[in-house]
């Protein structure tokens, strides 16, 4: 697994590679959560459970990264381990952090995934998902 991002006019995108797509969507997740805070520093304490249905791979990934967004907002959390499963258009994740606590370096916050730029492909090497993210 492969986690990054990149600079678009003023936006930021991730991109996630991986050799399956739950994997790369769990690299693009490791992207924009390490947009927000050092991931290193956050603690794997709570656990967030996640489900929702989308035939398409490329929803299905701007779904995800908001689930998670919108999960880690309402609880005050920073998250930095992630996991996904799928079976047909029904996707199950799940995703560990903390509360925001002193200690934790605060970097740039991500208000959401978009359709800017937005793939799924299969690659040499296995899976890309990429897309911009709002900030």
């Amino acid at each position: 697994m492969e986690a990054g991002y990149f600079e678009h006019d003023a936006d930021i995108g991730i991109i996630g590679r991986g050799t399956t797509v739950e994997e790369a969507f769990v690299s693009a997740a490791h992207a924009m959560f390490a947009i927000q805070a050092g991931l290193d520093a956050v603690q794997s304490r709570e656990r967030i459970e996640l489900d929702f249905e989308e035939d398409d791979a490329e929803l299905a990934l701007v779904r995800w990264l908001n689930a998670l967004l919108a999960a880690s907002n309402e609880r005050g959390m920073a998250l930095r381990e992630f996991g996904l499963a799928r079976a047909g258009a029904r996707w199950r994740g799940w995703a560990l952090g903390e509360r925001w606590r002193d200690g934790l370096v605060r970097g740039t916050e991500v208000k959401g995934a978009t359709l800017t730029m937005l793939s799924v492909s299969r690659e040499t090497q296995g899976w890309e998902a990429r897309c911009v993210v709002d900030v």
